[in-house]
């Protein structure tokens, strides 16, 4: 098992997925004329998620809009906490495993944009990140018996400090609870480790 989690590490996909949404970014913000907030312009119309073109048979936009990110500020902020749940999760999870919580847990909140919000546009990776947060968080407990309140608990709070204008609730929420059901999975699938109890037998003399 110590040898299927540390691939996660060996490759630092945390730094190769940051390393691509950083690189989309100036992608876009470089085709929009403008480095600090991404423009409209035809890349971000076919990249971005539009609930309407979805629905009119772009389905690839539910992934690629993972990618972007409207501004710089946006980006900054959701690589900062990439950083430091992607790196966690590194020690955690398998390379599998972490990419499946990522890309399933981004997806989920696509999909529940989709799904409640059909007039809405939407970018960013809040909802992977959101995804592995969960994931993290409640592996984290459940792995060594602990009460998952304390990981949901710490999630709402981390939902709400994530409010603001123009946030896509939808992609939070759904990319928390896909995370928080991954975590619990895995942590499920694990073999406990195994305990061992010594007891020494004293001779009483007569």
């Amino acid at each position: 098992m110590t040898s299927n989690i540390s691939s996660a590490r060996r490759y630092r996909i945390t730094f190769i997925l940051i390393a691509l949404n950083v690189a989309v970014y100036v992608y876009t913000s470089v085709a929009g004329g403008n480095f600090f907030i991404t423009n409209y312009t035809d890349i971000t119309a076919q990249l971005a998620q539009y609930n309407a073109a979805v629905f009119g048979g772009a389905y690839y936009q539910l992934v690629t809009s993972m990618f972007m990110h409207a501004s710089i500020i946006h980006i900054a902020g959701n690589m900062l906490f990439l950083l430091i749940f992607g790196l966690r999760g590194e020690e955690m999870f398998s390379l599998p495993e972490y990419l499946g919580v990522y890309l399933l847990g981004g997806l989920a909140g696509n999909v529940l944009s989709l799904a409640l919000g059909p007039n809405m546009s939407s970018v960013g990776a809040s909802g992977a990140i959101f995804a592995l947060f969960g994931a993290v968080a409640v592996y984290a407990r459940r792995s060594i018996g602990q009460s998952i309140i304390g990981a949901l608990i710490f999630g709402f709070f981390l939902f709400i400090i994530s409010a603001g204008p123009d946030v896509n609730y939808l992609a939070h929420i759904g990319g928390l609870v896909s995370g928080l059901a991954m975590g619990y999975v895995l942590a499920r699938m694990r073999k406990p480790r195994a305990n061992y109890r010594v007891t020494y037998n004293y001779m009483t003399p007569f």
